[in-house]
């Protein structure tokens, strides 16, 4: 986090565009609102736009505005959120939902500082400086043809990786003090602290949701907590190891984009002339999938079975097909 807090210092004076990369509630946000409150457009304003919140038409006309008439609906002419970012700063979250439309007009206006609205042939120019944060690998989305790879080179002039908070335990106790302060103050009542066995807690949970779990926990325990110190008994059932914890997912946490991630490693690392890499990738995969399922059905292969959606003696066929029969099966 200190590398990351250099980094948004250095870039901040300048007129280059970030590229914010990190998991769902790793802080993106309050980075982007640092890089404009440090930079010389700080009195300018800053413009946030979550681009997975809009259709492609509504966020078109979100970005870029609309001449009245130009669709159904168009009631008024309306200001574009780039004309509004005129001399300040907007911040594109969740870019890489955006349209191969969309990323065209935002391609022309990072090269130009141009654009029409939406119905009308006059020319738009602003000022103003493009912050895009994203939880996907973009260089996966470009390998799969859902995003611009010349879009993706002037969005990610300097790119800012936010590491998820499972990798900086460290500072889950400063967090936590922070955010009890925090909601003791909103909720007008007197200071209290975390107490060590629930700072223990804290710790030690991977908080797939980050630091805006992490928040949202901490509120939760601060309305529940009669005392003057958080206890366990004030953190959620997840937390405490009393239910299943989820599991860490990479970056881009949708199946279609792990499956991507999957085959393009396969793929690169295949030697030259591999005649059997569908088998080899396929195969891996169903065993990884057999094997977990069977983990979590604690070894009955009847439960295991109507887990996967296969008959009990298909599911046979491919412990015996992948080597994983280990003697009787356990009875339910």
């Amino acid at each position: 986090m200190q590398q990351v807090y250099r980094t948004t210092r250095q870039v901040a004076g300048s007129s280059a565009s970030v590229l914010l990369v990190g998991e769902t509630g790793t802080g993106k946000e309050l980075i982007a609102r640092a890089l404009h409150t440090l930079s010389g457009r700080a009195s300018g304003p800053f413009i946030r736009v979550n681009c997975g919140a809009f259709s492609e038409n509504l966020l078109e006309s979100e970005l870029f505005g609309h001449v009245k008439g130009s669709f159904t609906g168009a009631i008024t002419n309306r200001t574009g959120r780039f004309e509004a970012a005129h001399t300040g700063t907007i911040f594109l979250d969740e870019v890489s939902t955006a349209s191969e439309k969309l990323q065209v007009k935002l391609l022309r206006i990072l090269q130009e500082g141009e654009f029409e609205r939406v119905g009308d042939t006059h020319t738009v120019h602003v000022d103003t400086r493009v912050i895009a944060a994203t939880n996907r690998d973009l260089e996966i989305e470009i390998e799969a043809g859902r995003f611009r790879e010349d879009l993706y080179y002037r969005l990610n002039v300097v790119q800012i990786d936010l590491p998820p908070l499972r990798e900086r335990r460290g500072d889950i106790p400063a967090l936590a003090e922070h955010f009890v302060a925090k909601y003791c103050e909103e909720n007008d009542r007197d200071p209290i602290r975390v107490g060590r066995e629930a700072m223990d807690l804290l710790a030690h949970y991977d908080w797939l949701g980050n630091v805006r779990e992490l928040e949202n926990n901490i509120e939760r325990a601060v309305v529940l907590c009669a005392r003057d110190e958080i206890g366990p008994e004030d953190l959620p059932p997840r937390v405490r190891g009393l239910a299943p914890p989820r599991s860490i997912r990479a970056r881009g946490t949708d199946l279609e984009t792990l499956a991507s991630e999957l085959v393009r490693h396969a793929v690169a690392r295949a030697p030259a002339g591999e005649d059997s890499l569908h088998q080899k990738v396929v195969g891996r995969v169903e065993r990884e999938l057999i094997e977990q399922v069977l983990a979590d059905a604690a070894g009955i292969q009847i439960k295991a079975a109507a887990r996967l959606g296969i008959n009990r003696n298909t599911l046979h066929k491919k412990l015996r097909e992948f080597g994983l029969e280990e003697g009787p099966e356990p009875i339910a």
